[in-house]
Order: C-alpha cells, then structure tokens, then sequence
C-alpha cells in the first residue's frame, strides 16, 4: 500500500536522484520535477535531461516546470538589489524559501501530492518536547544543509520529507547511484550559484544590471585614504585579498560609506563582534522568542554554530554572542539551534 504521493525536486545531480529511490523503496508513488529557473548552470537542459533519464530508469513520471519568472522576481533581483546596498546575499535560502517550498509546494497541491522532497542533507522528525515536527541537522556534519533550510514555513513541516538525512557522507550515496546503474552516479557536485556558473558574480552584476564601475576611495575608519576602489559590490566583510594597498599591518574590510562611495578597512581585532540584530524572521518551533533563550548561532553556511543568547523585539531578534565572533556579514543569514534543532533564524541586518 502506498505512503503517498510525493512531488520530488530533482536537479539532475545523483542526490536527487538516490533521493527517488529511496522514497520508491519506503513504499511512496514519486513524481520527479524539475524546475527550470535560469538558463545555464545547474538548470539547463542537459540537467533536466539527466532528471528525466533517471526518472526513466526508475519508471517513474517526470515533468519540467518554467519557473523563470519567480526565480528572476524573488533571487536574482534579491541578489542584485543586496550589492547594490553592501549586503552579501545567499540566493540558495532565497530559491528554498520561495521556489523549492513555495512554487514547488503549490504545484504539488495541485498535482494532489501529499508531500514535497529534495535531496538536501537535513532531517524532519516528530519531537516529544516540542509536541511538533521539527527541522534538525543530517548525520552528514560539514555537509548538512539545516543552515539553508531554516527558511521553510513552519507550517509546511508536516508535509516535507528529506531522504538523505541519515546518511553520513557522500560517498554512500554515490554507492546507492552505481549500484542501481543510475546515469549520473559519477556526476560532479555543483559548487557555484547555479546562476553564476563561472564564479564571477561581479560581472554577472555588470551585464545584468545597471551596477557598474564606480572610483572611490579605500579609507581607515579615521577617514586615511590608502588606496582607490573600482566599486563597492566589489568587496564583502572580512574580505583580505585583492584591494591593492599596502600597511604596516594586514587589512581587511570592516564596513562601508555608501553616501562618499567609501571601502573601509581596518586590523582583523576589529572585524569581530559580539552583538547583532536580524530581521525577516522565521521560528520554526515557537510563534514568538518571549523570554531570553541560549542557543547555538551560524552566522553562515561553512561557519561552526557558537554559543550565545537571542530575543525578539517586535520584529527583530537581537543577537549576542558568549565569545566575540569574527566578519558577521549583512545580508547573510543568522541561524539558531538548541542540540541538533533548528530553531529558526533571520536575515543579519
């Protein structure tokens, strides 16, 4: 008897793609979806092309859907609009948050599927304390992807299922790939933004937008000028490598001047911190923060969760770390968990 219907996102990559056959094996009847977002990169035609062979060889329906339009509105915008103001954006949390489950999910309701999937690295279980399904990370450490999913709407948790979240490393899903004969077992992981196949964000910002070049000036928080910039999209905090000035001591970018088109740079001691603010929240096992909570923080994807303390305020959650923390980053997002549960999280103002 089947479990149900299950829309899966499927990218052509074998973690997708093992993802379908586990479910097939748990006992549910899978529909693979592809979503076309953009051409080039992860979503072109020979990624869709891969999705529908595996699905082939699993002898189960595969569609590709047009998304184009909303990937342009909610990431690629998102990620412009976010340099324009200095701030370092992560189009992945934007895509999961709006596509993956958002247009996704709406889809599936249509297609009366009972559950979405993906093969992200992260897991959703029951939780006695919490009386709820609550998000928590994969057995996959570096790997798991809990950081980009905390974005999911809470009311979406009962209906999502992550396959891979038990799994400890790559290697065995690539095992699961070759074992059933899959076309893609020995496909390379995609490491860039899908949008920016290359790496070279800066000139996907100046063919895609009315970003350009602009000359000004590098300074020391005192207002010292030691060099010249080409454009402030161009740096990102903490950023070492590639200002072109020389001191006595190793620079980094610490902040920006936007109103006199400034870099500012200062000794490392000064990019670290201990208190912050984030807002577009999102809390995953509680409508509201009401009493000060102590939590793990990471404040990005490859950073290791530290401990410190969060409470809202309205609709900001002010941040403070036990020990100060180096290149807290607007834009990027804050995310907070207790043990191995994600609490929820929000954008670093």
């Amino acid at each position: 008897m089947s479990k149900g219907k299950v829309l899966l996102g499927m990218s052509g990559g074998v973690d997708s793609s093992v993802a379908a056959i586990l479910l097939k094996e748990q006992g549910y009847d899978v529909i693979g979806v592809t979503m076309q977002l953009y051409e080039g990169g992860c979503c072109n035609l020979d990624a869709s092309w891969d999705a529908k062979r595996v699905c082939n060889s699993l002898e189960i329906p595969h569609f590709i859907i047009d998304f184009r339009e909303s990937f342009q509105k909610y990431v690629i915008n998102d990620f412009i609009c976010e340099y324009k103001n200095q701030r370092t954006p992560n189009p992945c949390i934007e895509c999961n948050k709006y596509l993956k489950f958002g247009a996704m999910y709406e889809k599936a309701k249509k297609m009366d599927c009972d559950y979405i999937a993906t093969g992200h690295y992260a897991k959703i279980e029951y939780d006695e304390n919490y009386g709820q399904k609550v998000l928590k990370k994969s057995n996959a450490g570096r790997k798991d992807q809990s950081y980009v999913l905390y974005n999911l709407p809470k009311n979406m948790l009962d209906n999502v299922l992550f396959p891979l979240g038990e799994f400890h490393d790559k290697s065995e899903i690539r095992e699961i790939a070759q074992k059933c004969n899959l076309p893609v077992a020995k496909k390379p992981d995609s490491e860039d933004i899908c949008f920016v196949p290359n790496g070279d964000y800066k000139d996907f910002l100046e063919r895609n937008s009315d970003i350009k070049s602009k000359e000004g000036n590098i300074v020391l928080k005192d207002g010292t000028v030691l060099g010249k910039h080409t454009g402030l999209y161009k740096y990102t905090i903490g950023q070492r490598k590639g200002m072109g000035i020389a001191y006595k001591v190793p620079l980094f970018v610490i902040g920006f001047n936007p109103a006199k088109n400034e870099v500012i740079v200062g000794e490392e001691k000064e990019l670290y911190s201990t208190e912050f603010w984030v807002n577009e929240i999102n809390l995953l096992t509680m409508d509201k923060i009401v009493k000060p909570m102590d939590v793990d923080i990471k404040i990005r994807y490859s950073a290791k969760a530290v401990p410190g303390k969060i409470m809202q305020h309205g609709d900001k959650i002010k941040v403070e770390f036990d020990e100060p923390q180096r290149a807290v980053t607007p834009g990027q997002s804050a995310v907070f968990y207790i043990d191995t549960i994600v609490i929820g999280g929000g954008k670093i103002i």
